[in-house]
């Protein structure tokens, strides 16, 4: 008995393997498109197991690849008898009559499909698919509409009725059976969200903010959170921080919440520099007080906001230097020098040397951060690498490269070690020592930190071009004693040296340099005019010379910044003439991004 059924338990797994085989080789054969090899095995594999609707559908797909009308029309007859409440084998049926171009029979077939229809979800789904597979959105449609009737439940079916309406391109209609599939299943909020973001252009994205406007009318408070949510998402796609502000602080208040959303809406605003949005909202969170846990934080942030807002603004006065000013010495002297001020502290420092002109409290600010207990070593090598640059620009230039040596050699493997050989090559420079600091720039170009690599080729290619075209360097020193001026706030003296190199030098190969020197000063005194005629020169006179990408990238965001120049058009030109005229600068992708930006493309 015992080896009878080890017998029969043989044959079923070598039988099991057979259809394995066979299947895995059926399959192959539809791939490729071979159906006569592929019907005969469907055949068999659906004869071996007549319950697999798999085999069944495959064979039918075969045959109707084939034209084999009457087969087809037997194979589906047969199996009608055997299962006739299965109404999604009608689709077969009715795809078999319109294949042979008999419209009205394939309609027939269709409507008893729909027509047989059982009072039950799965085979809902199943006819809807079925009508979804052969293109007939309109009767799978028309499918999930009689199966929610019959069911009593509009929801259910939302979802895929939303992927219908997607694939018909009816986009009201989609967006409205997503939104009632998130009244179902709120756990499916992340999910819509991603289609919405894939699926929905600029404009669509406005059907959805009005439907939402309307669900929020009629909503109650409870249910009214996870349209507000998506209506602040929605103005988040298209980086409208302001409105998306409004939702965030509405549902907060309506939670009773800590102020962690309009928390993090702060960051996004701040991130993407809306800083007018970034500061209203660390400044609702920091009005919770003191006890709600993103206190601190928005304090800081509102102020480094301020600060941003002011420095990256293009215009500012001195009254509001001074208030900011005002405004970290409050914070620092509140909570203290440690490391959790330590960032604000070189952010204030970087005020009085570079926007207030004290370079002695910017020291003595720096100097001090550097013995505090507990800064992380990131903070303390960064603080030594601004302290540096503001001995140089009080003309301290021993205290300078101390400091640079010091960081390049603690952080030697580090961005911030090669920012320190950076600044100490650039010292080299200004001091007139070109051939070390080539060197030196040589080496950078492979920096791992990309910022730090295009200003060390920038600096290469510069030095190596104008000592090959002077065999005495004088007019480069010139050059770069200037330089070092500009670098230090001494714009009269710099002007000066720049001009002598002009009336000494002329016609040197330096002179678009000059120009594109000067270009800076008058942007760093606010004279956006003079420096974009400055520009406008180079790029008219001077079109091969390593200055010209340079100079087209920022009168391009001079035209688009600053207020006395707006001309989003010309900005938009300059930007593309860079991407398309000069594809190789490391200013060509940044380029294209703002044109885009400027042109209305929506850029994730």
């Amino acid at each position: 008995m015992r080896k009878m059924w080890l017998l029969v338990a043989t044959m079923l797994l070598c039988v099991g393997w057979s259809m394995a085989q066979d299947a895995k080789l059926a399959q192959q054969y539809l791939a490729d498109g071979e159906f006569e090899k592929a019907v005969v095995l469907f055949e068999k594999l659906y004869t071996q197991d007549n319950d697999n609707d798999y085999y069944f559908d495959r064979y039918i797909e075969c045959l109707m690849e084939l034209q084999r009308y009457e087969d087809l029309e037997r194979s589906l007859v047969k199996q009608i008898r055997r299962r006739p409440n299965e109404s999604r084998l009608y689709v077969n049926y009715g795809r078999m009559y319109e294949q042979q171009g008999k419209e009205e029979d394939a309609r027939k077939q269709y409507r008893k499909a729909i027509e047989q229809l059982p009072k039950d979800r799965y085979a809902v789904s199943k006819l809807a698919n079925a009508f979804s597979a052969a293109n007939k959105y309109d009767l799978a449609v028309e499918t999930y509409e009689k199966g929610a009737t019959m069911l009593n439940d509009r929801q259910f079916f939302s979802y895929s009725l939303a992927d219908l309406y997607r694939r018909k391109g009816d986009v009201g209609k989609m967006i409205e059976q997503y939104l009632n599939s998130l009244d179902a299943f709120p756990e499916r909020v992340d999910n819509i969200k991603s289609i919405f973001q894939r699926y929905l252009s600029a404009e669509d994205m406005n059907v959805l903010q009005q439907q939402l406007y309307d669900r929020i009318q009629t909503a109650s408070n409870s249910g009214s959170v996870q349209y507000i949510d998506m209506l602040a998402w929605a103005f988040l796609q298209k980086k409208d921080y302001k409105n998306a502000l409004r939702q965030v602080r509405a549902l907060d208040k309506q939670q009773k919440g800590d102020g962690l959303r309009v928390y993090q809406l702060a960051q996004i605003a701040s991130n993407d520099k809306d800083y007018d949005v970034a500061i209203e909202a660390y400044q609702y969170v920091i009005d919770k007080g003191a006890g709600t846990p993103f206190f601190v934080e928005s304090k800081q942030e509102y102020l480094r906001c301020r600060r941003n807002k002011l420095v990256e603004g293009y215009t500012y006065s001195k009254e509001e230097l001074l208030e900011l000013e005002r405004q970290y010495e409050t914070f620092i002297n509140d909570y203290g020098k440690s490391r959790s001020t330590a960032a604000l502290i070189m952010e204030l420092a970087d005020l009085e040397a570079i926007y207030l002109n004290n370079l002695d409290k910017s020291i003595t600010l720096l100097a001090e951060l550097i013995t505090l207990p507990g800064i992380t070593a990131g903070t303390l090598g960064q603080a030594k690498l601004n302290l540096g640059d503001y001995y140089l620009m009080k003309t301290e230039v021993w205290e300078s490269t101390l400091l640079y040596s010091q960081v390049d050699k603690s952080y030697k493997d580090d961005i911030l070690g090669h920012e320190a050989r950076f600044r100490n090559a650039r010292l080299a420079y200004y001091s007139g020592d070109f051939e070390w600091a080539q060197a030196q720039f040589e080496i950078l170009k492979a920096s791992t930190a990309k910022l730090i690599a295009n200003d060390a080729l920038d600096m290469s290619v510069f030095i190596s071009d104008n000592l090959n075209l002077d065999t005495t360097a004088t007019a480069l020193e010139y050059y770069a004693e200037a330089d070092m001026l500009i670098f230090q706030n001494r714009f009269t003296e710099a002007f000066s040296k720049l001009d002598s190199l002009i009336v000494e030098y002329p016609n040197h190969s330096l002179e678009d340099d000059v120009w594109y020197l000067k270009a800076k000063v008058f942007t760093k005194k606010r004279d956006y005019a003079q420096a974009g005629k400055m520009y406008q020169m180079i790029i008219d006179n001077y079109p091969d010379e390593i200055r010209a990408d340079n100079s087209i990238f920022a009168l391009a965001e001079l035209y688009e910044n600053v207020n006395q120049l707006n001309d989003k058009e010309k900005a938009s030109k300059l930007f593309e003439k860079l991407f398309i005229d000069f594809s190789g600068s490391t200013f060509a992708v940044e380029a294209r991004k703002r044109y885009r930006l400027l042109r209305g493309d929506k850029i994730q």
